[in-house]
């Protein structure tokens, strides 16, 4: 296998040895511009991350150690908790490397992130360069249609094509055996917005095959979704191996313990990469969501409000309670549209903060910087 050939089997998104073309995207530009002041590296992507470090690999065969704060990745002045999502690589980035250290972090074409937990804002990236997240949940107790609205907020966030796939179809029993039908009609919404939905036996590979259209040659996509939803029983499918270890689900409430407990990106028979995480329990947007994308039937009523203002509450002539009343639009759905608007403004606030705070103290750095330069005379 070349080396192209190597790297393609894992992602790698440039063509062949070949110069940035006229009027090629930012991405590639930037991608090439960076290759070309280091001529003596190579390209590894992350495959693994884990609280020790990362795993980096540079084939579908390879996989070595790196550390997991080098010196090239620290910025003037740096100290503990200062570094950024944006300079902390993660499952999915690209890393230039000579021998085995890493040398640039190529900038990212996507990134999934979320709200870490915790009452300080801080940001978390789930999996980087991806072009399609699989938002994975079971058709059980697991299924909740508003929690598939939060993980579709942060996916689009992110710039990905969202697709929701729906598992343990087969498990379905007499007294639920209308799961199917109900959560489709639940998706409405969603599918009128262009969101595939997928509804797959995750042991099957003739019904996981309904995927493929999404895991081609030089692909990655991601699966996220709660605990148990069956990720790392699709995961196996895929892989066509028990590569990822499975675990029992309560049948009371469907939850499974975490199975998977890192990330980490896998090369597919496809051509394709796929990234299994953890199960996440709290998905907390990061205040760089748009609410509007992800409501756009919502928001068209409201624009049809008597009231510039209108709070959709008694107001007259309002077009929101009106399309509820009318059994148009999902309550539920409306109550969410709510919610997470309110979360996603009060992430941007925090955000706006700590940016405003980092302004700060860069310029605070930099006075002093020019101070002790003064009085040591350092140039």
């Amino acid at each position: 296998m070349s080396t192209f050939d190597a790297l393609r089997a894992i992602g790698w998104p440039l063509p062949a040895d070949a110069p940035a073309p006229d009027g090629a995207s930012q991405a590639d530009s930037q991608w090439h511009a960076l290759i070309a002041q280091h001529p003596q590296a190579r390209p590894a992507r992350v495959i693994e991350q884990h609280r020790s470090g990362y795993v980096v690999a540079d084939g579908p065969d390879s996989g070595f150690p790196v550390e997991s704060l080098p010196e090239w990745q620290r910025p003037p002045g740096y100290r503990k908790g200062t570094v950024t999502i944006d300079q902390r690589p993660g499952v999915g980035d690209w890393l230039l490397i000579e021998g085995r250290k890493a040398v640039a972090l190529l900038p990212r074409r996507s990134a999934i992130k979320r709200g870490a937990a915790g009452e300080h804002y801080q940001q978390q990236l789930i999996a980087a360069n991806v072009d399609t997240v699989f938002v994975v949940c079971g058709l059980d107790a697991d299924f909740n249609p508003r929690r598939i609205e939060r993980y579709l907020l942060l996916v689009r966030g992110g710039g990905v094509e969202p697709v929701v796939v729906l598992t343990k179809a087969d498990q379905a029993t007499a007294t639920d055996a209308e799961a199917l039908p109900e959560a489709m009609a639940a998706l409405v919404e969603l599918a009128a917005q262009g969101v595939a939905v997928r509804a797959v036996n995750a042991k099957d590979p003739d019904s996981v095959a309904a995927l493929g259209e999404w895991l081609g040659p030089g692909r990655t996509a991601v699966l996220i979704g709660s605990s148990g939803a069956g990720k790392s029983t699709l995961t196996n499918t895929l892989l066509g191996i028990e590569k990822m270890k499975t675990s029992a689900v309560r049948q009371s409430d469907s939850r499974g313990r975490h199975t998977t407990t890192h990330r980490a990106l896998i090369p597919l028979p496809t051509g394709a990469c796929l990234i299994d995480t953890p199960g996440m329990r709290e998905l907390k947007p990061t205040g760089e969501e748009d609410v509007a994308e992800n409501f756009s039937d919502v928001e068209a009523l409201a624009e049809q409000c008597r009231f510039r203002d209108c709070k959709h509450a008694k107001e007259p002539g309002c077009a929101v309670r009106a399309a509820i009343e009318a059994g148009k639009l999902d309550p539920q759905r409306f109550a969410n549209y709510l919610k997470l608007s309110d979360e996603v403004a009060g992430a941007a606030n925090k955000l706006a903060n700590r940016r405003a705070q980092k302004a700060e103290e860069k310029v605070v750095g930099k006075a002093l910087n020019k101070r002790l330069d003064e009085k040591y005379g350092r140039h």
